[in-house]
Formats: C-alpha cells, sequence, structure tokens
C-alpha cells in the first residue's frame, strides 16, 4: 500500500517535470493595436519578447503604449496560465485525482 502511493508520488513528480520542460518550449503572444504591440511569454509566464511599432514611439504616447503593452502581456500570460492548467488537469486525472 505505501509503496504504491510512492510510486504514485514519483509518477506525478516524473510527469510534472516533463510538463514544465515542455511548457518552457511553448510561447504565448498577446497583441494590441492591429499588431503594433506585441508581447510574447513563455509557458513558464516569463516576458521573451515585446515589439512596438516605429509610429508609437513619438513622446506622445507614452501612457498609451505603455497601456497596450500591458494589456498584451496579460493576454500572453493568461494563455500561458490557461495551457498550463489543461496539462496538469491531465497529469492530475492521469492519477486519479479530480481538479
Amino acid at each position: 500500500m505505501v509503496f504504491d502511493k510512492a510510486k504514485k508520488m514519483w509518477q506525478l513528480q516524473s510527469k510534472a517535470r516533463a510538463i514544465q520542460k515542455e511548457l518552457r518550449e511553448l510561447q504565448f503572444e498577446g497583441v494590441e493595436l492591429g499588431g503594433k504591440v506585441r508581447v510574447v511569454v513563455d509557458g513558464e509566464q516569463k516576458v521573451q519578447l515585446v515589439e512596438i511599432a516605429e509610429e508609437l514611439l513619438s513622446p506622445g504616447e507614452k501612457l498609451a503604449v505603455e497601456k497596450f503593452i500591458r494589456q498584451a502581456a496579460n493576454a500572453a500570460i493568461t494563455k500561458a496560465q490557461q495551457a498550463s492548467a489543461q496539462k496538469m488537469k491531465g497529469v492530475a486525472s492521469d492519477l486519479g485525482l479530480n481538479i
């Protein structure tokens, strides 16, 4: 009985490590202003890229650009969180856990 629980825990840890590795390789994109502001995050929710169209870089547009960067980053992070949750849900169901 104890051995079965230890075996399940080991399996869960192995699957979690595999998912972490897989998530590191995934990328999620958030785009605002028709592609003029773009943010890419990885599956660990770390920002990998920020692109801003040249025409938005004038001093008078600073507040608007900051707002759109924030929105694009949040959109990309939300996508990463959803993908991570789906993957963990699969692991949990494999182990007979309901999340």
